[in-house]
């Protein structure tokens, strides 16, 4: 599966660490209400790292959290749900790829400090 200009737009501006594709992924799985305790149990993840990703993917809005605090996997458009579609297969399918997009969004410029000695070799 080919990674299209769109859904390389749509990971890096949604997802600001790779645990927040992974509860995204968890959710779209498991479609029912999820307490933050429950993620932080079925991803071994500690409270601040799912409180950090909740609050990312709630703002790219493919999540909410109701009053009571539950999760719930709710993308705002259909053309969101088939990309988060294309996300997860290419996920599957070449997870390095895309926790390196991933990784390049959050942090571009340790990404073209890296690249600067990746020319230089090639």
């Amino acid at each position: 599966m080919a990674l299209s200009p769109k859904v390389t737009r749509f990971i890096q501006s949604s997802f600001r660490s790779v645990w927040s594709l992974e509860l995204l992924l968890l959710l779209k799985r498991d479609r029912r209400p999820w307490s933050q305790d429950g993620i932080v149990h079925a991803m071994r993840a500690s409270q601040l790292v799912v409180s950090q990703a909740l609050e990312s993917l709630v703002a790219a809005g493919l999540v909410t959290v109701s009053q009571d605090g539950q999760a719930l996997y709710t993308p705002i458009s259909d053309e969101d749900a088939k990309l988060i579609e294309e996300t997860e297969a290419l996920f599957a399918q070449r997870p390095d790829t895309i926790r390196r997009l991933i990784v390049a969004a959050s942090r571009p410029g340790l990404t073209a400090f890296a690249d600067a000695f990746r020319l230089g070799r090639d």
